[in-house]
């Protein structure tokens, strides 16, 4: 009974992070929602709102990087039942992210557009490719252990956890992060860049390079040298051809 109820928690879980996920792509690219990031929102006087948009964006970031942790997951595990740790964890990370979307302050004073259309029409395409690199990266790897269905599964098939396993498949022979590479291009790639938008992008680009180093060094404490190799091999955010795999 205790598995059908984790192997239930985590498919909630999971839709409700698809659900919100879908929500996030319509409020970057300015999608028929009811807020976006440049509409829908209440706007406020510039400090107050940048001060809010601020608290909301460093919640994301706290929440991200604390909880992702292995001393936290350590010690959160005392807590909440393994198999249903990464669950939560995505739920709690997609709630914070509905958090962010529901209460941003919208600034909407335009910063630069691109009124030429072709060149619209390159950035209206990079934005949908990026969000396509986000979702197609975690299937390279193990789209449902990232966000917790295998483990759940696992816990009802009375299956033991895999051991971690260091794979680079395809995209990630080039770049080590190109989920998070997808996230910038998505952020970026945008006809008409305005203030609101240019410091979600600002702020959210500065996280993931801060969030990598975090991440690298937890992936060096599980792989050690094999992923300092890796890390010579191929580039961070930009695709390195030609490294020797020596």
């Amino acid at each position: 009974m205790k598995a059908i109820i984790f192997l239930i928690y985590g498919v909630i879980s999971y839709l409700f992070f698809f659900a919100v996920f879908l929500y996030a792509i319509a409020f970057v690219g300015d999608l028929p929602v009811p807020r976006t990031i440049d509409a829908g929102g209440t706007e406020g006087a510039l400090i107050p709102s940048l001060i809010i948009d601020a608290l909301l964006l460093g919640l994301f970031a706290v929440q991200h990087s604390v909880m992702a942790r292995p001393a936290f997951k350590a010690w959160w595990t005392k807590i909440v039942a393994p198999p249903i740790e990464r669950s939560t964890y995505v739920l709690v990370a997609s709630a914070v992210l509905a958090v962010v979307c529901w209460f941003w302050r919208p600034l909407p004073s335009p910063i630069w557009t691109v009124n030429n259309h072709p060149a619209a029409m390159v950035l209206t395409v990079l934005f949908w490719l990026g969000w396509l690199m986000v979702l197609g990266s975690t299937f390279l790897l193990s789209h449902f252990e990232l966000f917790g269905l295998k483990q759940v599964w696992n816990r009802l098939s009375n299956k033991a956890a895999d051991a971690p396993v260091f794979r680079t498949p395809l995209l990630y022979q080039t770049v080590r992060h190109p989920l998070y590479l997808g996230f910038v291009i998505a952020f970026w790639a945008t006809p008409t860049m305005t203030l609101g938008h240019l410091v979600f992008a600002l702020a959210t680009t500065g996280y993931i390079v801060i969030a990598i180093q975090l991440e690298e060094r937890d992936l060096i404490g599980i792989f050690g040298d094999r992923y300092r190799q890796y890390k010579r091999q191929a580039g961070m955010l930009w695709p390195k051809f030609g490294a020797g795999k020596g």
